[in-house]
Order: C-alpha cells, then structure tokens, then sequence
C-alpha cells in the first residue's frame, strides 16, 4: 500500500469514529448550521491567521491569504451569504466550535483520531507529510542532524505534528510555541535550531525568506490528510460541506487555488 493510500486508509478510520458520533444524531436531526448559516446570511468561518499558505494575514494589507482564504470566499459565495472570519488556533479551534463562535473551520485542519473525538471531519481536500526548516549556516544541513543532543526543535502548540514529534524525538529538545509567538519568529532569533511543519509552510516560507533552508525527510513521515472540520452532530452541514468540496475537486476550482498558492503537489484526490 502506498503512503498516500495509507494515509486516506487512516482518514477513513477517523472518518468511522467520526460516523459514531454522527450518525444516531443525523437520524433525528431537525436543525442544522446550513439552515442557521443561510437564514442569518453569515457564515461563521474559524481560521488561524498564522498559517502560511493556508489562512495568512498579510501584514501590508491585513487581508489573510492562502488556499483557504480563497476557498472560504468561494463557499460563502455558493451559500449567498456573508464571509466572516472567527480568527482561531490549532490551540483552540475545537473549543471554538463547541462553543458555536464559528460554524466551520477552515485552515488546514489534520485529520487525527484523537481530533476526531472532538469534531467531525469532511472529506481531505489536501495531504501532507512533516518537512523542517532550518536557517542559513544552521548546524542542521540534513534530517540526521535534527534529533541530536543540544537541538532544539520547534512545533506549534495544538498541531497535529506536536504529538508526533514528542515520540520521534529521542535526543533534542522540543520547543512549542504557542501563538502569538510564532516557529518562524523562534527560528530567526536563534532559539531554535529548527522547526518542524507541513508543505504549505514550508514552500511558503522558503520561497519568502532567503534565509530559509527547507529539509525533506529521507522518507515521507506523517502523511496527514487536510480536512475541514465541523461540530459532531450535523450530518446535514456535513454533507453540504462535503458536497462543497466533491464539487469543486471536479469543476478545477481545489486545483486553481492549489496552484495559486503553489500547493498544487499536495491536492488530495
């Protein structure tokens, strides 16, 4: 089985654990965000506006840019309603949902098991695995040299490669970073060695900063599929969302803004 075929394998998984949750209330379901989104005229869109690529504020103009501020655009135009941005974190976003500060959330959200008991999952639209990035002159010139004594290693606080890289590590030190500080920032200032993230990330930043290295590992680690998340319990706003995301898989509108944003390589199928 190949890395992406293992890694859809593990997103229908989620995808099950999602479908517990679900199902017995879709059954009964007489009120759904679809009907509250499109009577209120708003939607409600949870994003971290620290994500390159993904849901980026760009700090000339203040707009947040990337694959998913398009795309959000796009289905509040589907909707015919009103686009509003709910700014959220890896940290928080599911507590934003439940809470009902935001009706969807849309930055680039890893489907993972332990996620998935909190909130349900679309379909993926994108799939990654983890990449560093390390600066120019840093002691770090390959995948070897990261967990190694004295390394400090960066992840930002609530990301799905957080976990992962507490059990790949053996020797370095992991450092998260909880916003507003940012991997980035840490990086430049010479607290860390390295930090570790996904594609989008690192094609962004390597392609903006000439101090920026980027470092593939030897091979593909974490291959995660990048999903949309909602609240348990509306299958009806799940399936609408879904629909969204079949919909524009097909008429070439995931793959333009892939492209725009130079994500292409990583659109799921």
């Amino acid at each position: 089985m190949g890395k992406i075929a293992k890694s859809l394998a593990t997103f229908a998984i989620c995808a099950v654990v999602a479908a517990i949750f679900t199902s017995p209330a879709s059954a009964q379901q007489v009120n759904s965000r679809l009907y509250e989104v499109t009577k209120s005229g708003k939607l409600r869109v949870c994003q971290y506006p620290l994500y390159y690529s993904i849901s980026f504020r760009n700090p000339a103009s203040g707009e947040i840019e990337g694959i998913d501020a398009d795309l959000a655009k796009e289905l509040a135009k589907e909707l015919g309603v009103e686009l509003n941005i709910v700014e959220s974190s890896f940290g928080t976003f599911i507590a934003d949902l439940q809470a009902n500060k935001c009706d969807i959330g849309m930055f680039g959200i890893g489907a993972t098991m332990k996620r998935g008991e909190a909130v349900a999952f679309t379909q993926p639209y994108l799939i990654s695995g983890v990449y560093a990035v390390t600066r120019e002159g840093s002691p770090v010139t390959s995948w070897g040299d990261i967990d190694q004594p004295g390394r400090r290693v960066a992840v930002s606080l609530g990301s799905y490669i957080e976990p992962f890289m507490r059990d790949y590590l053996k020797q370095a030190e992991l450092v998260v970073v909880a916003p507003p500080a940012t991997r980035e920032a840490e990086l430049v200032a010479n607290r860390v060695d390295v930090i570790m993230t996904d594609f989008p990330t690192a094609v962004k930043v390597t392609d903006e900063f000439d101090w920026a290295r980027s470092i593939e590992p030897d091979q593909k680690l974490l291959l995660t599929p990048y999903t949309y998340v909602v609240p348990h319990g509306d299958q009806i706003w799940l399936n609408h969302i879904d629909l969204f995301i079949s919909t524009i898989k097909r008429d070439g509108r995931l793959a333009a803004y892939a492209e725009k944003n130079k994500l292409g390589p990583i659109v799921a199928p």
